[in-house]
């Protein structure tokens, strides 16, 4: 198989991958924010789900650890592909509007 074709499913994997780990940053900000606002509504003390709330700072740090490492990833394959002799842009254009469009949608739901 040629090369490009190849070297397109792989950046189409990354590209994928790079829009899951935004999506999930997406997601877990805006469970913060509905956690606070519960508190909020409810008017229960600070320390009320605290726990929680610490673990889910944790896990934002780690999906933002994740992100960088997909970014570093992402520049490491871009010289791969320079090396394999592969000079063409490899786009993912298609999965970068599809997940897109599946975050706006979950968003709409969401509201």
């Amino acid at each position: 198989m040629e090369k490009a074709f190849v070297a397109q499913r792989v950046a189409n994997k990354l590209f994928a991958t790079e829009n899951a780990i935004d999506a999930a940053m997406v997601e877990a900000s805006e469970m913060m924010s509905e956690m606070l606002k519960a508190r909020k509504e409810l008017g229960v003390s600070a320390v009320v789900g605290d726990q929680a709330s610490a673990k889910l700072v944790e896990a934002i740090a780690a999906l933002g650890a994740a992100r960088t490492a997909m970014v570093e990833a992402h520049g490491v394959l871009g010289e791969t592909k320079l090396r394999l002799g592969i000079r063409t842009k490899l786009a993912g254009f298609e999965m970068k509007e599809a997940s897109a469009a599946s975050v706006r949608e979950a968003r709409r739901q969401a509201s």
